[in-house]
């Protein structure tokens, strides 16, 4: 222990501006070289996706390769997760870097080589599956940053924990997943983790450009169902009956009341979205149920459990109004609390975004109602989420694919920041 304390202290008097200069360049050399295996291991995993806590293929390819550079790995880590532990070779903190693995029930559109192909089951249904949020990229960015860092890990001061994800998207209903199943497991232990870094690439950020905020980045995220229980009655005579699709229809209105009316919106931004409604089976038939799923997206702890209580309190008053009653289920499956990035640890980490970004090319952006469970680890420990550009340079923001569309696209020239990024800030975050 004294020798290795040495040693340590030796490379911090003794760290001159050229042996830093060199450094770069030899980290720089590594980069450039694993960038084509990154693009390689991308193209592989777009063309055979699987669901959440479905990984299985995945995560062989990432603990072989891991294995292949000595890294220490564990495997099934909240069912399918993947963790690489790279000591270095002095002593210091522990600082963690994440990916998700997981891909969505769409169908791609997009004319590529190596577009996918994948059917599978999701709800019981048939689906198409793709890899319609990058976490394709994340997981090979992470691969070569695995790659870049075990070749200098005899320099590095501590030790890198890499967590590669499963179910960011959301655990199939009944099964826990995800960043809080891996924070249940104790993944931010044995070593501890002091910090942790995650990137999320984005089709509407130019290559090159990377958008960052301090505190709440991402909303918070609670999925909700409601289930309007009528009375079944023939179609001709809807006054022998409890008609649930139009007590659901008032609810559905009501509740969009509850931002435009009942949010302080100049506090923090605020939404409620129904995305399913299923009722009846034929024209002339009044069913006795129908079921509404929606989300809620909350920037604000408080607007959250307030919003929570105006849904319960409107589906019940509406229903009771009409001579229906209902079910209300906050959340029905998945929850995720705001996504905040660590104030000092944003500042502390900048300079380093800049150096590899260009200073112009990190933009302070506004946080945004999408959501993140990067939440899960950064709500136990300090973290910094940043997104990272991958709209090729001559498509206009207006005319990039969405993210959860058959038509989403990245440019993967975009990806070669994210290696260099993430690479760096494990190692400044350590050495300094």
């Amino acid at each position: 222990m004294l020798k290795a304390l040495f040693r340590f202290t030796l490379c911090l008097l003794f760290f001159t501006p050229f042996q830093l200069f060199a450094e770069k360049q030899s980290l720089d050399s590594l980069i450039d070289n694993v960038e084509p295996k990154v693009i390689d291991w991308r193209r592989h995993f777009h063309q055979n996706p699987e669901l959440s806590n479905r990984e299985f293929e995945t995560a062989k390819v990432i603990a072989k390769h891991l294995e292949s550079l000595g890294i220490e790995v564990q495997t099934g880590v909240a069912h399918t997760g993947v963790v690489g532990i790279l000591k270095g070779g002095l002593p210091g903190k522990v600082v963690a870097l994440r990916a998700d693995m997981d891909a969505l029930p769409v169908t791609e559109s997009v004319d590529l080589p190596f577009a996918s192909k994948v059917r599978s089951t999701y709800a019981g249904q048939d689906v198409g599956v793709m890899h319609a949020c990058g976490h394709d990229t994340h997981v090979a960015i992470l691969m070569g940053v695995a790659e870049v860092l075990s070749q200098v890990k005899d320099s590095i001061p501590g030790t890198v924990k890499f967590i590669f994800q499963p179910a960011e998207e959301g655990a199939p209903e009944g099964e826990e997943g995800g960043a809080e199943l891996m924070v249940k497991e104790g993944v931010l232990r044995s070593p501890n983790v002091d910090a942790i870094f995650g990137l999320h690439i984005s089709s509407q950020t130019p290559v090159g450009v990377i958008g960052y905020r301090p505190g709440g980045m991402m909303a918070s995220v609670d999925d909700f169902r409601i289930r309007v229980h009528g009375k079944q009655v023939h179609g001709s005579t809807p006054w022998n009956g409890i008609d649930p699709i139009v007590v659901s229809a008032q609810i559905i209105n009501s509740l969009q009341t509850i931002v435009s009316r009942q949010m302080p919106l100049t506090k923090q931004a605020a939404v409620v979205t129904i995305g399913s409604i299923h009722g009846g089976v034929r024209s002339n038939i009044i069913p006795s149920q129908v079921e509404l799923i929606g989300t809620i997206r909350a920037l604000d702890p408080q607007m959250r459990l307030d919003i929570h209580q105006k849904i319960r309190q409107i589906a019940t008053h509406v229903a009771k109004s009409m001579d229906a009653t209902v079910d209300v289920d906050i959340p029905m499956s998945n929850s995720y609390p705001v996504t905040y990035n660590t104030p000092e640890l944003v500042s502390h980490m900048l300079p380093t975004l800049h150096k590899q970004a260009g200073e112009s090319n990190v933009v302070l952006i506004d946080a945004i109602t999408g959501a993140e469970d990067f939440s899960f680890f950064a709500k136990e420990i300090p973290g910094f989420y940043f997104f990272l550009g991958g709209r090729a340079l001559d498509v206009k923001a207006k005319d990039a694919p969405a993210h959860h569309t058959p038509e989403f696209y990245i440019d993967e020239s975009g990806m070669k920041l994210g290696i260099k990024s993430l690479s760096n800030m494990a190692l400044d975050y350590l050495k300094n």
